[in-house]
């Protein structure tokens, strides 16, 4: 055979027939890395899997499952907001500084109306560091007690229970469904929200502060909150759920009206079944377990219609019929009975927000029977006179009593009793009982739904 031709065609070279069959091509095997030795790769597992191509998500049934997402989640966000808290809430916060007006040293000669406001939702004055409270509709407002500008205003789509202050905040109660369960402070400068909590208080309740606690009162059922959280630290009487049974004293009985201190709740129990008259019971307001209840004392009377109106370290004073009753706190056992001159009419029926109109001041405590005022002695609970045909049981101004009557302001001397001056003021049509309190020069009245500042 002679030599192979070659031939060039587009600068490739290019074998003739008969020299491909006489050289055979040797097969190329590419080496195996350590892995694919170490797993038992063969020689057909040497070259790569061809990718498997991503879907696409451009489809018309892509987009429209994407289009069906996002309008659940914006009608569901959209029902969210149309029930929640947040949209039924008003919150319009002021300064938070704040000039406290300084007592005055003398008796004004007159007194005259600066401004007032609806406030139906204060059984008495609230008032803070130069900034008075109004509470009406679901609408709690602070505002300037010299001009009664709005510093700042908090609203609920609820109606409000009541307020109150207690350890320099504002607290207001809104009523929801079958009771009043909304609390939340209130700074008292800028109106901003602090800790918040929901309860199971009665309607008609009234909130004492006991000075690390505060109290819901109620016919049947009261709870106490914490100072510092609001945690509920203790349920007494009806609870809405019982977690341990048996761990209330008393079943069956109802709540007539309530004072406290320092670490006591003093309160009359009427239980038909058990008892043959009302029960004086004074409670501890943090007991270790919150609906176990702590009993310092519980005594049955032996009267009938009584009603709490004060209480100290080691007295609670009741009133009945003709005499105010005193017993010690830490014992029950009664210490003293002194007459005085309270009908029965005076004492028919609960205390508004089952809590006796009284006012505490330095020098004696004051009980607004219905008709008239009592002075009570700070330590003994003791009566120590009596003004007749009062409206409240007033408050002090330049160290002297004021006593709401018909005519305005009775002036009179704490120790004595005695009358010293009269202010008169025009209270219009407003005929019933006349609440009051204080903030520097100006005096306020509560004259039922409606807050009057008098300078």
């Amino acid at each position: 055979m002679g030599q192979p031709e070659q031939a060039e065609s587009n600068g490739q070279v290019v074998l003739d027939e008969e020299d491909v069959l006489a050289k055979p091509v040797e097969p190329q095997v590419e080496p195996q890395d350590d892995d694919a030795e170490r797993h038992g790769a063969g020689p057909h597992d040497t070259e790569p899997d061809e990718p498997v191509p991503s879907r696409s998500w451009r489809t018309r049934g892509d987009f429209i499952g994407l289009t069906l997402v996002v309008v659940a989640v914006l009608v569901a966000s959209l029902v969210l907001w149309l029930t929640s808290d947040a949209r039924n809430t008003v919150s319009q916060t002021g300064p938070s500084e704040i000039t406290p007006l300084q007592p005055v040293t003398a008796m004004p000669p007159t007194l005259s109306e600066i401004w007032r406001a609806p406030s139906g939702a204060t059984p008495v004055p609230v008032n803070l560091d130069s900034v008075v409270v109004t509470g009406d509709g679901g609408e709690v407002v602070g505002r300037d007690a010299l001009t009664g500008d709005v510093r700042w205003r908090y609203a609920r789509d609820l109606a409000l229970c009541t307020v109150t202050t207690a350890w320099g905040r504002v607290f207001a109660v809104h009523g929801k469904d079958t009771n009043c369960s909304e609390v939340t402070t209130l700074e008292t400068a800028s109106g901003k929200r602090g800790p918040q909590r929901n309860g199971d208080a009665e309607f008609g309740t009234r909130l004492l502060n006991e000075g690390s606690h505060v109290l819901t009162t109620g016919g049947t059922y009261v709870e106490v909150y914490r100072r510092d959280d609001l945690v509920r630290s203790m349920e007494y009487g009806a609870l809405r759920a019982i977690v341990n049974p048996n761990k209330q004293p008393r079943t069956g009985c109802t709540y007539h009206s309530f004072a406290v201190t320092g670490g006591k709740i003093a309160m009359i129990e009427r239980c038909p079944a058990l008892d043959p008259s009302d029960r004086l019971t004074i409670l501890k307001p943090n007991p270790e377990k919150s609906d176990e209840p702590q009993v310092i004392s519980s005594t049955v009377t032996g009267e009938n219609g009584a009603r709490v109106i004060a209480v100290t370290a080691n007295r609670v004073a009741l009133a009945v019929p003709g005499r105010i009753v005193v017993f010690d706190s830490e014992t029950g056992s009664s210490v003293g009975s002194y007459p005085v001159d309270v009908t029965a009419d005076d004492l028919a029926g609960d205390p508004p927000g089952r809590v006796a109109s009284t006012f505490t001041s330095t020098a004696n405590t004051y009980w607004f029977t219905g008709s008239k005022t009592i002075a009570l002695s700070l330590t003994e609970l003791n009566p120590l006179w009596t003004a007749n045909g009062t409206l409240g049981a007033g408050t002090t101004l330049a160290g002297r009593l004021l006593l709401p009557v018909d005519t305005g302001l009775k002036v009179l001397d704490q120790i004595t009793g005695e009358e010293v001056a009269s202010i008169r003021v025009d209270r219009g049509d407003h005929t019933g009982p006349v609440e009051m309190a204080t903030e520097g020069p100006v005096v306020l009245e509560q004259r039922g739904g409606t807050l009057v500042a008098l300078r």
